[in-house]
């Protein structure tokens, strides 16, 4: 197949969109279940749960900034888009650090986060605290977003 190695790229671009998008659907899904049941006992709580309902957004933000920075780099966006398979392998395995780790962490994240929102109910107090939880599960996402941004653009610079 004469485009391979782009249909390849393409695909690990779409993988990382989708993969970080569905868990962050997922996340924020079960985040705001639990918010809008603290909401229905207490309306003046919705600005601390809606902060803790948003968290597992983050990783659908990531997977679409490296489907833009892939296609970029691959030329779907302006520039040469022919690249060979061996390349186009090479950035789809480069998209997916942030497709899986995106996936699990964000319903992993909206999960911690509907834990620290029965927090926020009981002891509004404690909002500081609970935020912390459901980002130490974003580092995972951040350090898989480094992965794949230093693994696709340092393809970019390769001759293969």
């Amino acid at each position: 197949m004469e485009n391979l190695g782009l249909v390849l790229a393409i695909t690990g671009a779409a993988v990382a969109a989708l993969a970080s998008g569905c868990g962050s659907a997922v996340g924020v899904g079960i985040g705001g279940e639990a918010a809008s049941g603290v909401i229905s006992e207490d309306p003046s709580k919705f600005g601390k749960v809606l902060i803790l309902q948003l968290l597992p957004g983050t990783q659908g933000i990531y997977g679409l900034l490296i489907a833009f920075i892939t296609l970029t780099q691959i030329g779907v966006l302006g520039g040469d888009s022919n690249i060979s398979t061996a390349k186009g392998a090479m950035y789809l395995a480069a998209c997916l650090p942030m497709a899986v780790v995106g996936l699990f962490s964000a319903i992993k994240q909206g999960r911690t986060s509907v834990a620290c929102i029965g927090l926020v109910a009981k002891k509004p107090d404690q909002f500081g605290k609970a935020m912390i939880l459901p980002a130490m599960v974003e580092t995972y996402a951040i350090l898989a977003l480094l992965v794949s941004i230093l693994s696709i653009v340092g393809i970019g610079g390769m001759s293969i």
